[in-house]
């Protein structure tokens, strides 16, 4: 389950790219979890011949510790490539000739089915390989991860997901994909649980695990008779392939948990499309949907890479100038509310927040994201003409939390 702090650690590690003619950004928090068990991986061409142009990244969601998650990170793409280039599963060609000669070496690339299968392997092999960690073996870490990633060649994308993170894809201005989480009460994994002696209780893996896919776990990986997929935890990936269309391609999302238990597909790709109108700086990007989900109430930690792809929404200048406009009424209003105090004094924040969110006047919330997006504005406001400035923050925060979410302001929860 995790324990929690009592106030978020709202720090966030950042980083960004382009190539291959893509750019990508990412975000991660902490958040109110006591450690940050998320990591994750951003690679602009692959280190091996043939593979300059194609580019992988993923998050990995880590619990009950952060080793398998940290791992994963660092070592899952070699895996994969290693799979995917082995025997049988290549095809040779010669970059820039059209005939090879003795004096060069063919460079070898993955057929579509060579990746797919390899990606399955790679999956199957790391989470073999971890087990020989003494630590892991002996049970004095317990850790797990899910791990939703995206390998990108120059025509076709290569979704893979085990547990409950997830990744989207935006084209033509809608969602066209989505990998799909494993849950402990899906059919599917309920009854490869049922098979392997365990039980599906308070949707748990046996009472306790809340994802049915992941790499690590290793206690709930050692029934006798069973192969590494027949477990009642399987690191086996669901791997889906697509064409890809530039004319339409236009972001890729991958986030864990932790985003999506606050905003559904939908919402998250509407406020993605309506930040990157307003600001082509994908970090702050990030940075706004990991602070809108800790507002919108989320608990857990946060992370979230962002693969603009060239059809991407390119900024506006409408877009921005009602982005200003916004911002510039909200300011207005909270002035306006300190500034006439009521029998009871000068409202606090929490009476703040509440009074915006029923104001019938308020221009146009972007998308998505809801008065929870601008949280972090009207709070600088608050702040600065505050004349009682609230230090702690603690209580604020957890009371904010609670409001927005019980009002709906663009929250829906992902079962």
């Amino acid at each position: 389950m995790g324990a929690f702090l009592d106030k978020p650690k709202t720090e966030k590690h950042n980083s960004h790219g382009e190539g291959n003619g893509i750019r990508y950004g990412l975000s991660s928090m902490q958040g109110w979890r006591v450690e940050m068990e998320d990591a994750h991986t951003a690679a602009l061409g692959l280190p091996t011949p043939g593979m300059m142009d194609w580019s992988f990244f993923a998050v990995y969601d880590g619990h009950a510790g952060s080793k398998v998650a940290n791992y994963c990170s660092k070592h899952l793409l070699e895996h994969i490539i290693s799979a995917s280039l082995g025997p049988g599963g290549q095809q040779s060609s010669l970059a820039g000739s059209e005939s090879t000669t003795n004096d060069t070496p063919a460079v070898v690339v993955p057929t579509v089915e060579a990746v797919k299968a390899g990606i399955r392997t790679g999956f199957l092999r790391i989470d073999e390989h971890m087990r020989s960690f003494s630590d892991l073996r002996n049970g004095m870490d317990r850790s797990g991860s899910t791990a939703v990633g995206i390998l990108l060649s120059p025509q076709h994308f290569f979704f893979m997901n085990c547990g409950d993170s997830r990744a989207v894809l935006y084209r033509n201005s809608q969602v066209c994909f989505s990998t799909h989480d494993h849950k402990p009460c899906n059919p599917r994994e309920r009854e490869r649980i049922q098979n392997a002696g365990g039980s599906v209780m308070i949707q748990r893996v046996n009472g306790s695990l809340a994802v049915s896919r992941a790499l690590g776990d290793y206690d709930y990986k050692c029934v006798v008779g069973k192969g590494p997929t027949e477990q009642l935890v399987s690191p086996e990936p669901e791997v889906n392939e697509m064409v890809r269309t530039p004319e339409q391609d236009q972001f890729v999302i991958l986030a864990c948990d932790g985003i999506w238990d606050v905003m559904s597909n939908e919402d998250l790709c509407d406020f993605v499309k309506s930040r990157l109108e307003v600001s082509d700086d994908l970090e702050r990007v990030c940075n706004e949907v990991v602070d809108t989900c800790l507002h919108k109430g989320s608990r857990d930690n946060m992370s979230v890479v962002l693969v603009c792809l060239p059809n991407t929404p390119k900024v506006s200048e409408d877009a921005v100038r009602r982005d200003a406009e916004l911002n510039q009424y909200l300011e207005s209003r909270v002035e306006e509310m300190l500034s006439r105090p009521t029998d009871e004094g000068v409202p606090d924040l929490v009476t703040v927040m509440r009074n915006l969110s029923v104001d019938r006047n308020m221009p146009s919330l972007p998308p998505g994201g809801g008065l929870a997006s601008k949280r972090s504005v009207i709070e600088a406001v608050y702040n600065q003409l505050s004349p009682h400035r609230e230090e702690e923050g603690v209580s604020t925060q957890s009371m904010l939390s609670k409001i927005l979410s019980s009002l709906h302001l663009s929250f829906r929860r992902h079962p």
